[in-house]
C-alpha cells in the first residue's frame, strides 16, 4: 500500500513539473510574440517622433509601451488613435496610419503638458484622457496620481452622464469612474523597463 501510494506521488509531481514547465514554455512564446509585434513597428515610431520633433533615443520606449497597453501591437489600429483624430473606434486599418496619428496626438500632448508644466505621467495619462486632463493637472497645481485621474473622469462623467456609463457594469474595474482608464499611466510606465530590454536587444 505504502509502495502505491508513493508512487502514485511521485507521478503526480511529475505532472506537476510538466504542466508547469509546458506553462513556462507557452508564456515564453507568447512573450517572444509580443516582442516580435511591438519591435517591427520600432523604425516607424522612431522616424515619426523625429517628424514631430521629438527625441526618438527618449520617447520610443513611451510609445511602445503605449501601444502594448493598446493592443500588444495586434490589428489595424495598434495605437487605438482613431478617437484622437476625430474617428470612430478602430476608423484607421492601417497601421502605419495609425503610428502616424498616435505618435502625433502623443507630440502634441507632450508640447502642450510642457507649455503648462505638466509631468511626464500626465502626459502618459493624457494620451487616455485628452487634453483637458492637463488642464485639469495645471489648474489645480498639481502632478498626476490615481486619485487625480479619477476625479478627473468623475468630473467628465458628470458632465456626459450618459455617454461615460461602462456599459452600466458595476463589475468594471472603472466603474464610476467611466471617463477613460484612471490606471493608465501607471500601466505604461510600468512596462518601461521592459521597452528598453526590447530596444536594445534589436540594436
Amino acid at each position: 500500500m505504502k509502495k502505491k501510494r508513493k508512487a502514485a506521488v511521485n507521478i503526480l509531481f511529475i505532472i506537476v513539473i510538466v504542466l508547469y514547465g509546458g506553462y513556462l514554455l507557452t508564456e515564453n512564446t507568447l512573450k517572444q510574440n509580443n516582442e516580435k509585434r511591438l519591435i517591427k513597428y520600432l523604425p516607424i515610431i522612431s522616424s515619426e517622433l523625429e517628424e514631430n520633433d521629438l527625441s526618438a533615443d527618449e520617447f520610443s520606449p513611451v510609445l511602445l509601451a503605449i501601444m502594448d497597453q493598446e493592443s500588444h501591437g495586434k490589428g489595424n489600429d495598434p495605437m487605438q488613435s482613431s478617437e484622437s483624430a476625430g474617428l470612430k473606434r478602430n476608423e484607421i486599418d492601417n497601421p502605419y496610419e495609425s503610428i502616424k496619428q498616435g505618435v502625433f496626438h502623443f507630440s502634441e500632448m507632450y508640447k502642450y503638458g510642457n507649455r503648462l508644466g505638466v509631468d511626464l505621467e500626465t502626459i502618459i495619462q493624457s494620451y487616455n484622457m485628452g487634453p483637458g486632463y492637463i488642464e485639469f493637472i495645471a489648474n489645480n497645481k498639481s502632478a498626476h496620481s490615481e486619485k487625480s485621474a479619477k476625479t478627473y473622469s468623475e468630473y467628465m462623467v458628470e458632465k456626459s452622464p450618459s455617454i461615460y456609463t461602462c456599459n452600466h457594469d458595476k463589475l468594471n474595474f472603472r466603474y464610476p469612474y467611466c471617463y477613460g482608464d484612471y490606471t493608465y499611466a501607471e500601466k505604461v510606465t510600468a512596462k518601461l523597463d521592459a521597452m528598453d530590454n526590447i530596444i536594445e536587444n534589436n540594436l
